[in-house]
């Protein structure tokens, strides 16, 4: 795949990989799940996290980043209620819809950090994940904004840092760049492994992928690919 020339890194911190924060009024149901639901499933805003702290009893503990809607994050939490979700998300919309999807399924085993989820991961212990998802984040397609990208080599090793051994990592879109572009990054890193074996393994949607709203609409250039990598 086509390489990508190095660009400098901005010495305050990482730049947003995200756009608006918020966009159409929310409902007024959203609204009042925000008010009343948001708080108890929300994780602790400050100091360092520890998510078997958040459910002991969880088998494994899973983050999706940038779970937009929470179509994606509450179809898998529903799948295995024995695993701890953890989902963050900067998009205050994305979240009302977000608890609105936890609500109507009765999911109990879903955390919520409203803000950047690099925030979150630098609160997180070595090895404590066991998955983690990255489903469309925003492509940032023009070269000059590219450095905005969430896939960045400091981000591929942080989550490198938060994965236990073993551990799995999906990273799906539906830009041709991007998918050069992350493909290049972690493959560049000796701490992830590319699972795909044939063309199909990152062509055709995992057996277990959960398809949204978002995905159907087709707003990328090419057809979506789905890259699995192991955390050796």
């Amino acid at each position: 795949m086509s390489a990508t020339p190095p660009f400098g890194q901005k010495p305050h911190g990482p730049l947003r990989s995200y756009g608006r924060i918020k966009s159409r009024p929310i409902k007024p149901r959203q609204e009042a799940l925000l008010e009343t639901l948001l708080p108890q499933i929300a994780v602790p805003a400050e100091g360092p996290l520890d998510p078997r702290g958040l459910a002991p009893d969880a088998a494994e503990v899973w983050l999706e980043i940038g779970f937009g809607g929470g179509e994606h994050m509450a179809a898998q939490a529903a799948r295995r209620p024995d695993v701890l979700a953890i989902g963050a998300e900067p998009f205050l919309n994305g979240v009302a819809s977000a608890v609105r999807h936890v609500e109507e399924q009765g999911l109990a085993n879903v955390r919520i950090h409203h803000g950047d989820a690099r925030d979150l991961t630098a609160r997180l212990p070595d090895a404590c994940l066991d998955r983690v998802f990255i489903m469309f984040p925003d492509p940032w397609p023009k070269a000059r904004h590219h450095k905005r990208r969430l896939i960045q080599a400091e981000t591929v090793a942080e989550l490198a840092r938060v994965l236990k051994p073993g551990g799995r990592l999906r990273f799906a879109t539906d830009w041709a760049d991007y998918a050069d572009w992350t493909l290049e990054r972690f493959t560049a890193s000796p701490a992830f492994h590319w699972t795909a074996e044939a063309a199909d393994d990152w062509r055709v949607p995992p057996a277990d992928h959960v398809t949204t709203r978002y995905e159907e609409k087709k707003l990328g250039d090419c057809a979506p690919v789905f890259f699995d990598f192991a955390r050796t």
